[in-house]
C-alpha cells in the first residue's frame, strides 16, 4: 500500500468517525449528557489495517473536525479531550493485548481490560477535570446537583462499563463482517 493510500484511508476513516459522533444515545436515566456514539469503530478499524499510531491519528483528526465543525462550546472544550484520552486507552489496550494475534480470547481480554481501563480513567477525569471545569465555566455543580459521589457511581462507573462492553461487542461484529475485506488490505505490501 503506498504512502499515499494510507494517508487517503486515514482520511476517509477520521471522516467516517466524525459523522459517527452524531449518532449517538443515551443510557442512564437522569443522565441524558452521558452518550453513546460509534466513532471508535473507524479507529479501531485503523489499528487492524495500520498500527497503533494511525489509530491515535484518526482520533485526533476526527477530534479536530468535530472542533473546527460541530463546536458546542464548553461541553467540547471540556468533554473532547476526556473523550480522547478514554478511547486512546481503549485502543491502546487492542493494541497491547488482541492486535498481534487476534484470538477470541485476547479479543476478550482485551475488551475487558480497555473497558476498565476506560472507565477507571472517566472516574478520574471526571472528578479531578470535568466537574470543577464545569462548575466554573459552564456554572453546572453536579456535587451540589446530585452530589460527586452519586454521580461517580451512580452514573458515570456504570455508563462507562456499558460503553466499553458496547465499543467491543460492536467492534466484533464489524470486524467479522469486513475481515475478508481487511485481510486483502493488510496483506498489500506497503511502499514507501
Amino acid at each position: 500500500m503506498s504512502k499515499t493510500h494510507r494517508l487517503v484511508l486515514i482520511a476517509i476513516l477520521s471522516t467516517i468517525s466524525f459523522l459517527l459522533m452524531f449518532v449517538s444515545f443515551s443510557i442512564i436515566p437522569g443522565a441524558n449528557f452521558l452518550k453513546i456514539e460509534f466513532s471508535i469503530i473507524p479507529v479501531l478499524l485503523g489499528l487492524v489495517l495500520f498500527d497503533l499510531k494511525s489509530a491515535y491519528a484518526i482520533l485526533l483528526l476526527r477530534s479536530l473536525l468535530k472542533l473546527l465543525l460541530n463546536n458546542s462550546g464548553v461541553n467540547d472544550f471540556i468533554g473532547l479531550p476526556m473523550n480522547i484520552i478514554a478511547l486512546g486507552l481503549f485502543v491502546t489496550a487492542f493494541a497491547i493485548f488482541w492486535n498481534g494475534k487476534k484470538s477470541r480470547f485476547q479479543y476478550i481480554g482485551a475488551s475487558l481490560i480497555g473497558t476498565i481501563t476506560l472507565t477507571l480513567a472517566m472516574l478520574a477525569l471526571n472528578y479531578f477535570y470535568a466537574i470543577p471545569l464545569y462548575a466554573k465555566f459552564a456554572n453546572f455543580d453536579i456535587g451540589a446537583f446530585i452530589g460527586i459521589a452519586k454521580y461517580l457511581l451512580a452514573m458515570v462507573l456504570p455508563f462507562n462499563l456499558i460503553e466499553g462492553l458496547i465499543f467491543a461487542i460492536s467492534f466484533y461484529f464489524v470486524y467479522i463482517a469486513s475481515k475478508p475485506i481487511l485481510e486483502r488490505y493488510i496483506t498489500l505490501p506497503y511502499e514507501k
